[in-house]
């Protein structure tokens, strides 16, 4: 199955308890990288990458999200009143034209898989994107799930996004094994959920970027409640490596794991010293620091 990928998934509906208390009332992919949340820029990255329709899976706790891609009519009156232009395009940007925002609710914590089978009925039987708004990919070119389209339109069948991690880190991760390909490409021929180092198959990690074929669904529909009492969407793509084809991609960029909160501060260091207006004002700061 082949075709252009229209529809991307955005499981939100975590309770971000590693980012207690600043997640006790703001959702955790509404946490900003300088200037921008983060699921703005996983929204982004799919409308750089083609998608038409970005379908949040949520809970009753996320409503920011849902405000934040709305129209917010009184603040844009606001600044066209008051001659910010430069802000009102910055506003009227964070969704544009000819992309929609669906907004289905995902009514028990019961992981990932899950999260991504509530989605079915929106997704209409099409392949799909799947991007998780913790993994921040910073890429100079094309942006990740770009270049992932790119290998599923060549090849077809699922791509996977991985990236080497430690051996020591296999245990925070899907880990593939895999044959070769050709280039960044190689086959899936099995996926284990957060192996420990000595039971996992390689140091090759899954990191929150998925294109994924709708049969995806009859094994999450199917499935049984693996690790931590989850549906668990490797389990599926176990099942479905052995079925169709399921690729994984080297994508090339960097990851910065913002469930963490190291990997946030990381980011917003790394986002604000490529910043356009803070880049030399921030970078002289960080100098001072180091005496």
């Amino acid at each position: 199955m082949k075709g252009n990928i229209r529809k991307a998934v955005f499981p939100v509906a975590g309770l971000g308890t590693r980012f207690l208390p600043a997640t006790k009332a703001n959702p955790k992919e509404m946490l900003p990288i300088v200037d921008k949340p983060l699921i703005q820029y996983a929204a982004e990255e799919a409308i750089a990458a083609g998608v038409e329709e970005l379908v949040f899976v949520t809970n009753g706790g996320k409503r920011a999200i849902e405000d934040h891609f709305d129209k917010n009519f009184e603040l844009e009156y606001e600044l066209k009143s008051r001659g910010k232009h430069d802000l009102l395009a910055i506003v009227r940007e964070v969704v544009p034209e000819g992309v929609s925002c669906i907004y289905v609710r995902q009514p028990e914590p019961l992981g990932l898989g899950h999260a991504v089978l509530c989605a079915e009925p929106v997704i209409d039987g099409e392949p799909f994107a799947v991007i998780l708004a913790d993994d921040l990919i910073d890429a100079e070119e094309n942006c990740c799930l770009a270049q992932m389209t790119e290998a599923y339109a060549q090849h077809g069948g699922s791509v996977l996004g991985v990236e080497e991690v430690p051996p020591s880190d296999t245990h925070k991760y899907g880990i593939v094994k895999t044959s070769p390909l050709e280039g960044r490409v190689s086959q899936v021929v099995d996926i284990v959920e957060k192996p420990r180092p000595e039971q996992a198959p390689s140091t090759l990690a899954v990191v929150g970027r998925y294109v994924l074929t709708p049969r995806i669904f009859r094994y999450l529909r199917n499935a049984e409640r693996g690790a931590g009492g989850e549906i668990q969407l490797t389990d599926a793509i176990a099942k479905l490596c052995q079925e169709e084809l399921v690729l994984a991609y080297r994508f090339r960029g960097e990851r910065f794991d913002c469930g963490d909160k190291l990997g946030y501060l990381r980011a917003t260091v790394a986002y604000a010293l490529k910043h356009p207006d803070l880049n030399r004002p921030f970078r002289q700061f960080l100098q001072s620091l180091c005496g």
